[in-house]
């Protein structure tokens, strides 16, 4: 029975796929399992394709590029059941071996939306509610040797098992962790050899479109539109695919806000948003193996801090000085919550203080709060004249440039890496972290590096020359700008 049969028959998915919103999904389901298609489906595959020949080969790699509410889960929650429980594995794994469907989506809250409607499937068809060995809230385990499972958004996760099938959940929003400048990418990597232990076995992405960037954008670039193309790429708005959404949500939506909209609703990836800097110019200005530096005599250190209160974000603090040509980079600090915020101020500057530095630079996070606390420590808290997007904006040049030496901190390689540039109704830029990522230590890199640039480091003053100009014993270690 093929996957449109069993997608038809009363006894198995008929009733949980009901009403006329379903055309499109079953021209792709013909398409990527190279089932014959009738006129109405080999238009809709050449709509939705760009291509022109129906497939003769079944597919191992697919890409949707598929608006929101389109009804992508569902379908690859779908795929995934039909490839666990109609086909045999046995022959192919060894004694005790499993063959597995990963489920991957940014996090693992997101994959269990997959997951559920797995289980759904699963105990809600008789025949394969009898296959149910052990389920759990992130795993299923059937009787033939399969078992569903959520994955963690890790390329080190997969690698060790034969995987039957991959389903990579919203894969244009991924973000691992902030060690990866492109996590989506290396994950990818890891997970194809897993793929090539079983026949028949598939590499499934799906999501709305985001930036023009990371492994969705390149399938379809690369395979959108290709006759023979090894990857099926489907692209549809969120009205083909579910023609019974309300189309005055979608409606509103575009209203608000086109760009966002055309992507989300639209299937559209968004031009309005691009990489802020390229992993080649951030390698470029980091030498390998080089972690922090020690404070040096008669160096003039600045700092810049991002506070938090310690329950979402982190709160980092950065240390930078001149040298010859070069901005230099010489301390990170990261605190991740949850944590004390006093406890926090009173161990930065203590680090601050090692440094020879008696103010530091921050945003206006929190209002009086950072200052109280920093000035408590001895430190005095100066606010940024600039918000973070200018910041960044201004830091930029010096990256390209290199005329910036970094700190080898993963963390802080891929925060930057990750920062997108949007570009406003109103054609003004700004730069921020993208949806579900953080930046806290590349906003304070960035800030103490353009305040040693500006040159508003703090001036320290050798007792030795005070002593030439007649200044009181009590004003020796005194700053000034």
């Amino acid at each position: 029975m093929n996957i449109l049969e069993a997608f038809h028959d009363p006894a198995l998915f008929a009733p949980h796929f009901k009403g006329a919103t379903w055309p499109a999904w079953q021209a792709f389901l013909a398409a990527l399992f190279a089932l014959p298609m009738d006129d109405a489906q080999l238009a809709l595959y050449r709509h939705h394709t760009g291509r022109q020949t129906a497939p003769a080969e079944v597919f191992k790699e697919a890409a949707l590029v598929c608006g929101r509410r389109g009804g992508k889960s569902r379908v690859l929650a779908l795929i995934a059941v039909y490839l666990a429980t109609f086909r045999s594995y046995t022959e192919h794994l060894a004694p005790g071996e499993l063959a597995t469907v990963a489920v991957i989506a940014a996090d693992r809250k997101q994959a269990r939306t997959i997951m559920r409607y797995v289980t759904g499937l699963l105990r809600n068809v008789p025949l394969l509610a009898a296959m149910i060995e052990n389920e759990r809230e992130e795993s299923v385990t059937l009787s033939n040797c399969v078992t569903i499972e959520i994955f963690t958004a890790s390329f080190r996760v997969t690698r060790g098992y034969s995987l039957i099938a991959t389903l990579c959940d919203e894969i244009a929003f991924w973000r691992s962790d902030d060690s990866a400048a492109n996590p989506d990418t290396e994950i990818l990597r890891a997970i194809r050899p897993a793929l090539s232990n079983l026949p028949g076995s598939m590499l499934l992405l799906a999501s709305s479109p985001y930036s023009k960037r990371g492994a969705l954008y390149q399938a379809f670039r690369r395979f959108w539109a290709q006759d023979g193309g090894r990857v099926l790429v489907w692209r549809g708005t969120t009205e083909e695919m579910n023609p019974g959404i309300d189309p005055a949500l979608i409606a509103e939506a575009y209203e608000d806000d086109p760009a966002n909209a055309a992507a989300e609703y639209g299937a559209q990836f968004r031009d309005d948003i691009a990489a802020f800097v390229t992993r080649e110019v951030v390698d470029a200005c980091t030498p390998p193996g080089l972690y922090e530096l020690p404070p040096v005599t008669g160096t003039n250190y600045v700092a810049f801090v991002d506070p938090s209160g310690g329950s979402a974000d982190s709160m980092t603090l950065a240390v930078a000085h001149w040298e010859k040509d070069r901005v230099i980079l010489d301390a990170i600090r990261e605190r991740k919550p949850p944590f004390s915020p006093e406890s926090v101020v009173e161990e930065f500057s203590g680090l601050l203080k090692t440094y020879h530095i008696r103010r530091v630079t921050g945003d206006r996070y929190a209002g009086e709060w950072p200052r109280e606390q920093f000035r408590k420590q001895g430190i005095e808290y100066d606010l940024s004249e600039k918000p973070k997007s200018d910041i960044y904006r201004d830091t930029l040049p010096l990256l390209n440039a290199g005329t910036v030496q970094l700190l080898d901190i993963p963390r802080l390689t891929g925060q930057l890496c990750n920062l997108e540039r949007r570009t406003a109704r109103g054609g003004r830029d700004s730069i921020d972290h993208a949806p579900g990522a953080h930046d806290d230590i590349a906003n304070s890199v960035a800030g103490a590096l353009l305040l040693v640039k500006a040159g508003r480091a703090p001036m320290k003053i050798n007792p030795e020359v005070l002593a030439r100009f007649s200044v009181p014993s009590q004003r020796q270690g005194f700053f000034v700008r």
